[in-house]
């Protein structure tokens, strides 16, 4: 995710030659790929115990005070 911030960053100031620019552009998608996988994967296998059942973990809040 550092990676990425800083391609963002690098890309968003104008000061990468066109060359640098598409090559940061390519590295930026590869990155988003890859980290889209690993939370794919987390979430997964996250599980909530809820009673005597594990089920997927459905990321809200119900019910919790």
């Amino acid at each position: 995710m550092a990676e990425l911030a800083q391609l963002v960053t690098q890309m968003e100031s104008g000061a990468l030659p066109l060359d640098a620019s598409v090559a940061a552009y390519a590295r930026g998608s590869e990155l988003v790929k890859y980290c889209a996988g690993q939370l794919e994967k987390v979430e997964s296998q996250v599980k909530v115990l809820e009673g005597d059942m594990l089920k997927p973990f459905s990321g809200d809040d119900e019910g919790v005070q």
